[in-house]
């Protein structure tokens, strides 16, 4: 039986701040996909970016991922673009339920205005227009992905959290 939940998802969609709260109710540890990055590789994601490149940084995802996924009892909050690689997903469904957290278009750039970060990826970019192609980029890789969907316009953490525990429980890989 699968004992973790993956988180996965497009930028703003709630992963983290979701993955924390579920972790709690779940009495799992929570583990933050790009934290671990920075503190293995000694540098922030935008760093890694910028002095590196998206293939390395996607590198540094691919060799933790290897390294952590296979542990139990974790949430496993992963960044936006751990589905791009194949390897990636097949070494989490090994030991984990993937969820796919979902947002509409309005709500991710409310969202990011809401945070000020500005995100590697979009950084210098008209980030509607940036996002839109980013969506339409990885919807599909998210979709093959998912065990479960869950859609989080609109609600807060804690109404995320419930949903998502009501359709694990319906999950028959999921203990």
């Amino acid at each position: 039986m699968k004992s973790n939940i993956a988180l996965v998802g497009f930028m703003a969609v709630g992963k983290s701040a979701v993955g924390q709260l579920l972790a709690k109710k779940t009495d799992k540890t929570f583990v933050e996909v790009d934290f671990l990055i920075e503190k293995n590789s000694g540098k922030s994601i935008k760093q890694i970016f910028n002095e590196e490149g998206e293939i390395a940084f996607r590198e540094y995802e691919i060799a933790l991922i290897k390294e952590i996924s296979n542990r139990k009892n974790q949430v496993l909050a992963c960044g936006g673009g751990v589905v791009l690689n194949k390897i990636n997903i097949d070494r989490l469904k090994q030991e984990s339920v993937v969820i796919w957290l979902t947002a509409s278009l309005q709500s991710i750039l409310e969202r990011l205005q809401d945070t000020g970060e500005t995100r590697p990826l979009i950084a210098g970019k008209n980030r509607e227009t940036e996002v839109q192609s980013l969506l339409r980029l990885r919807q599909p890789f998210y979709k093959i992905a998912a065990d479960i969907r869950v859609d989080t316009t609109g609600l807060n953490v804690e109404q995320v959290v419930k949903k998502t525990l009501i359709k694990l429980k319906r999950y028959a890989n999921y203990h």
